[in-house]
This record gives C-alpha cells, structure tokens and sequence, in this order.
C-alpha cells in the first residue's frame, strides 16, 4: 500500500482551500505546495488543519538554509512533513530533522536537482530524514524527464526510508510507481485538472491503497 498525496498549487487562497475541501477525503495527505506557500505563507497551514484533521499536511518549503529556524513554526503549526532540499547543506537538513523530531513528526529531503542521488540518499538516510522525495519537477516534465529512473536507484540503496515520488503522476501509472517501491504517491494535475477532482482522487487513492 502506498499513501496518496494531493498537490495545491494553486496562489489562491480560497481556491485552495475549496478544492482541499472537495479532494480531502479522497486522499492521505494534503501538500501546500512551494509556489502556494510562499504566496499565502502559514496562515493557509492553519486553515487547513483547523478544516481537515484526518489529514496529513506536507509544506513544500523546498528549505535551502536555516533549517531549524524555518521548519519550526510550520511543524508549531501543525505540519506533518516540511521539506528540504537535498542540494542544502547537510547542516541545513540535519536542522530540519531535529525540528521535525521535536514534534514527533517527518522531514522529507527532496532530490531535486542532486547530481549523485545515490550519495546524497544515504548522507541523508544517516542523518535520520523520514522520507526521501522523487521528484521531476515541472520543467524537467516539460522535458520529456519522469522519476522512473530515480525511483529505481533509491529504492536500490534498500535504506528503508520512505520513498515518495512526484513529477506528472497520473491514474495510468499509479501502479507502476507503487510496484517500484513508492510508499508515497504525489499528484497533482492529474487531480486538479480533472473535471471532477474528488473523482479523480478517489480513483488514483483506489489503485494505490
């Protein structure tokens, strides 16, 4: 079984937060996505977890330095998981370990951009990051990338991490990312895209459950 994840990628505040409404019980986890963060900062984490207590929520901090310093008021404010980029200093995302391990909860180091995924993975791994994020970003789908590939090499360390995968995710490979080893499944247009979002979440929850 793999735990889905909902993208909000959205700058709009209340567009967020109607949209969370309609696919929060569809799926595991809630993301905030960077974009949406940064835009309507933690007064949107605190809506969200006030609304929908059975969640998860992950922020998409995307940190690259000050750790601890950054990460603590949004695991304060009721984040599950907050990442950090897996390109920061190792002392940036051993910061953001110890804040997520303050409040019993996870840091996701995203390998983004990291040249030698293989090194970083278990850099991070021994430094007690809870989940490790596969992620093809938007540009790199734009591409022709998918995270297949780097799927296939982290969950080859066999470190026994979490591994969670995002990058153009969609109900036609749902169970090729799961058999690859996901324990994470991100989507995001796939859902917020679709004519009926609550639909379409149910569906991609179904083939990953």
């Amino acid at each position: 079984m793999a735990l889905t994840q909902m993208a909000l990628d959205s700058l709009d505040f209340d567009a967020t937060v109607a949209l969370a409404e309609k696919v929060a019980p569809h799926v595991d986890i809630l993301e905030i996505g960077t974009p949406c963060i940064k835009h309507n900062g933690i007064k949107l984490l605190e809506t969200l977890r006030a609304k929908f207590p059975n969640n998860k929520i992950l922020v998409d901090l995307k940190t690259m330095d000050a750790g601890e310093y950054e990460a603590t008021p949004f695991y304060a404010a009721g984040a599950d998981i907050c990442t950090v980029l897996g390109t920061a200093d190792l002392g940036t995302i051993k910061g953001v370990i110890k804040a997520a391990n303050g409040y019993g909860k996870q840091c996701q180091v995203d390998l983004i951009n990291v040249a030698d995924k293989a090194a970083r993975t278990k850099e991070v791994a021994a430094l007690g990051a809870h989940i490790i994020g596969v992620h093809t970003g938007l540009d790199q789908q734009a591409a022709g990338q998918t995270p297949f590939a780097d799927l296939a090499l982290v969950q080859s360390l066999g470190l026994g991490v979490t591994i969670s995968v995002a990058g153009g995710v969609k109900a036609a490979t749902v169970k090729q990312v799961k058999d690859a080893g996901a324990g994470i499944i991100v989507a995001g247009a796939a859902i917020y895209g679709a004519a009926d979002p609550a639909a379409a979440a149910a569906e991609i929850t179904a083939l990953a459950h």
